[in-house]
């Protein structure tokens, strides 16, 4: 829709913030229409063009020839660590602890609507009484603008009831009203239904007398009187209509974990209003997009407030937005936002649906109770609690001059005294402070001091329900014993990420298919939503077999038994790789076949330990099974399958912090310094994994046993792959002539205990003590590290006829074949700058001179 339709919920809640200042200052008895249509014809995107909107509103009503008692000045208040900020932007307001909008006349407020994270009443009431004069700013220039451009106030009829039908109503009504509000054995609706029964009355009396013109105004009559009889009552004796004192809380019952199935329930009771709050958490990628001019693109916080005809016991039709429904929603929504836990720490999409099933009073306030008690049944790491409570005022009203000459403050009140009183002061917050206020007043305006005189008495209604939201959930639940959702984000190259997603994404729809979780693919992540911790393990699995993890000395893998031979058993895992399990690594117990413990296509757990001379994976099957008791501790030092080291499990990302997930796990495979003796440097890790395949393994062992005799039998090329990505190690075009490959080999085959070397990687892996000594205690050069182009400070190691053997450092040698007419002495142990220019088929790095500057 490229057009602009119904206002959304961001508009609705700007409609609520003009209309709630301007209402109360039309004249009592004026019932015309008026419409006010604010529209955004430009915006910087720097401001929220709310406020402004509000002062335009009042603007353009001073130049109309509507009855209106205006002006009002609208401002916006921030705070950055302590200072209070005017009209701050909405890159301010992102840094701020406070979001306060304040609306006032020269001398009463009319209007506050706050957002705060756990601001004290002190600082709060700084903030109005600064708020106050800055606001009033903004009148005089209306003022102005309404003398110069402004239309004539137009004289309107206005629908007043006249004093004799007043007093004639007043003395049918007034006794059996006063009884009814005497009686605190009433609740909601029998007081209602006593009230309608009287107002029947009223009209029978009437309809005999055939008073047409009373008949007319008669519900506007009997609501006056009731007004007058309430407020009467609670200034001149302190009593309610249910019988409480001023500053009592009505009984209140809370329940966590309501509906056990749901993640997250809660039910929250105060007197008649019940409320039933639940919450589901979902991926990242299910967070509200916004079409905003200001403001964040997403929402992963929503809270959805929703009242029901039932509640109050009417019928009606539930069709689109609510202004009312939206605006109590959006009120408990900020007041929760300021203990949520950081998107980094608690990365989930999270919903919270308030149903109201029953109503007297402050549901939205009885949502924010129930809310916080969900999210911690649902397992969300809130910092507080949050509670609140809405607080009313009754006053008396000099006729004569309109000023204020005695009031009373309520807590939490009743529906009726709402609709009788003259504020609806609802607050929230924690023990801390305050999060959330909205302020809606009937008269016009009141006094700031009686507004800032209500925070404390909100105060210590807010401390009682707190005390009992704490006694039913005062930790979020443990998720581990519930059915709620996992949330895991993967690192993989980007290669790695499109194979799993397959051609046109049908393997990675594959997977959700048959595991039932959500899978969200970005550049260089996977992130996985299961709904519980079985599918999410089950979705792991798959994505490791598919993907593949970097091999870790002591990860477990899930493999599939591909074949079997007389020594063992060779098993794809982890994406595909092929690893060889010994027969002497399949159980504690001694094994005489293989077939007896595994068979092709069985699928087992495994531990890889580590890779052989041939460039085998060595795995593990016993070393993921209990040990017998009677196997003495005592295990040989040294062994390749079992260390005194407790092994480097591979953990998962959620369990790993970001310094973990960033180090390399291949330095971890480098062997370590202290083996020296033969056995051990047969059996260390190369730090990059040599992937063979059963046939190939087969090969070697038939070529093996033809050259026993040869000390450097040619092998077969190897492959690199480093847990998904596959390099092939490809012989070098200005490759040095085989001679002086053949002697660098030799002589490296001597280093290394006449070990054979046939590829990088092996070379790699025969290192010695005696070479990392030369090195000075300089940091080596790691395999990773030497590539084309990597220049180093090499050590003449020997020379040759037609070159040179260079110590790279690390234990790791390369050549240096002499150029043509290339004349210039070397000495064993002088130093040269040179850089990686290729690898030969042995993996043996070819280095060329680079000119010192």
């Amino acid at each position: 829709m490229r057009r602009e339709g119904a206002p959304k919920e961001r508009e609705l809640l700007c409609g609520r913030l003009i209309d709630r200042p301007i209402r109360p200052l039309f004249p009592a008895g004026f019932y015309h229409e008026i419409q006010v249509m604010a529209s955004v014809l430009s915006s910087d995107g720097k401001q929220d063009p709310d406020v402004l909107a509000a002062n335009a509103t009042s603007a353009a009503l001073m130049l109309s020839d509507i009855p209106w008692g205006g002006p009002i000045g609208v401002v916006r208040m921030g705070r950055i660590c302590g200072q209070f900020i005017v009209n701050p932007t909405m890159d301010e307001l992102s840094l701020s602890d406070l979001n306060l909008v304040y609306a006032c006349t020269r001398d009463k407020t009319l209007m506050i609507d706050v957002q705060a994270r756990e601001i004290t009443e002190k600082d709060l009431e700084a903030g109005l009484r600064l708020a106050h004069p800055e606001a009033v700013k903004y009148l005089e220039p209306q003022i102005r603008l309404a003398a110069k451009a402004g239309k004539q106030k137009k004289e309107y009829k206005l629908s007043m009831v006249s004093e004799q039908i007043f007093e004639k109503v007043r003395n049918l009504a007034e006794a059996p009203i006063d009884a009814v509000f005497t009686d605190p054995s009433y609740g909601k609706f029998e007081r209602g239904e006593a009230l309608e029964k009287i107002a029947q009355d009223v009209k029978s009396a009437l309809e005999e007398e055939c008073d047409e013109q009373s008949l007319k105004v008669l519900p506007k009559v009997v609501d006056t009187v009731r007004k007058k009889v309430v407020r009467k009552r609670i200034i001149s004796e302190g009593f309610r209509l249910d019988g409480r004192h001023l500053d009592e809380v009505r009984p209140i019952y809370c329940e966590a974990g309501h509906l056990p199935i749901l993640h997250g329930s809660a039910l929250f009771n105060r007197g008649d209003t019940q409320v039933l709050c639940t919450v589901t958490l979902g991926a990242p990628q299910d967070a509200q997009r916004l079409d905003s001019l200001v403001g964040p693109p997403t929402k992963r916080f929503m809270l959805h407030y929703s009242f029901p005809p039932f509640c109050i016991n009417e019928i009606g039709k539930r069709a689109g937005l609510n202004r009312r429904e939206v605006g109590h929603g959006t009120l408990a929504e900020k007041a929760l936002l300021a203990v949520l836990p950081p998107e980094d720490d608690f990365p989930y999409t999270v919903r919270i649906n308030s149903e109201v099933m029953a109503s007297d009073g402050s549901t939205s306030m009885a949502t924010v109770c129930g809310g916080s008690m969900a999210l911690m049944d649902a397992g969300i790491p809130l910092r507080e609690h949050v509670a609140g409570v809405s607080v009313g005022l009754v006053t008396d009203v000099d006729p004569e001059t309109g000023e204020i000459t005695d009031y009373r403050i309520l807590t939490d009140i009743l529906g009726l005294e709402d609709h009788l009183g003259d504020m609806d002061f609802k607050i929230a917050g924690t023990r801390n402070g305050v999060t959330a206020i909205q302020l809606d007043i009937k008269p016009a305006g009141i006094p700031l001091d009686i507004i800032c005189e209500s925070l404390e008495p909100a105060r210590k209604g807010r401390l009682q329900i707190l005390d009992h939201m704490e006694q039913e959930i005062s930790v979020p639940r443990n998720q581990d014993d519930r059915n709620s959702p996992r949330l895991v984000t993967l690192k993989f190259s980007n290669d790695a990420i499109r194979r799993f997603i397959g051609p046109l994404g049908a393997l990675k729809r594959k997977v959700e298919e048959e595991t039932g979780a959500r899978i969200s693919v970005g550049d260089g992540t996977i992130t996985i939503a299961a709904k519980n911790q079985a599918v999410m393990e089950k979705v792991q699995d798959k994505v490791d077999f598919i993907v593949g993890r970097e091999i870790v000395v002591g990860g477990i893998y899930k493999g599939i038994v591909m074949s079997i031979k007389e020594y063992g058993a060779f098993v794809e895992f982890n994406g595909g790789q092929q690893g060889l399990l010994h027969i002497s690594e399949l159980s504690h117990e001694p094994v005489s076949r293989v077939s007896d413990v595994v068979s092709v296509g069985q699928q087992i757990s495994l531990m890889c330990i580590g890779q052989d001379v041939r460039g085998n994976i060595k795995l593990s099957r016993k070393a993921t099974l209990p040990r017998p008791e009677s196997e003495t501790k005592s295990v040989f030092e040294g062994s390749a399958s079992v260390t005194k080291e407790k092994p480097n499990i591979w953990a998962s990302p959620e369990n790993m912090s970001k310094g973990e997930q960033l180090e390399s796990t291949l330095e971890e495979l480098v062997p370590s310094k202290m083996e020296n003796t033969e056995s051990n440097r047969s059996a260390s890790l190369m730090p990059s994994v040599v992937i063979r395949s059963a046939a190939e393994c087969d090969e070697e062992e038939k070529s093996a046993g033809l050259s026993k005799t040869s000390k450097s039998a040619p092998k077969p090329k190897g492959t690199l792959k480093k847990g998904s990505k596959q390099k092939k190690i490809q012989s070098s075009d200005n490759m040095p002539d085989l001679s002086l490959s053949i002697m660098l080999s030799e002589s490296l085959s001597q280093m290394g205990g006449n070990k054979e070397f046939t590829s990088q990687d092996e070379g790699e892996a025969n290192l010695s003590d005696q070479n990392d000594k030369e090195t000075g205690g300089k940091t080596p050069v790691t395999p990773q590290k030497l590539k084309l182009g990597t220049k180093v400070t090499a050590k003449i190691y020997q020379i040759r006829a037609r070159g040179l053997v260079l110590d790279l450092g690390g234990g790791i040698r390369g050549m240096y074949k002499f150029e043509p007419n290339g004349e210039r002495e070397f000495t064993v142990g002088d130093e040269l700058l040179v850089q990686c220019s290729s690898f030969t088929s042995k993996g043996i790095p070819v280095m060329s001179m680079v000119d010192e500057e």
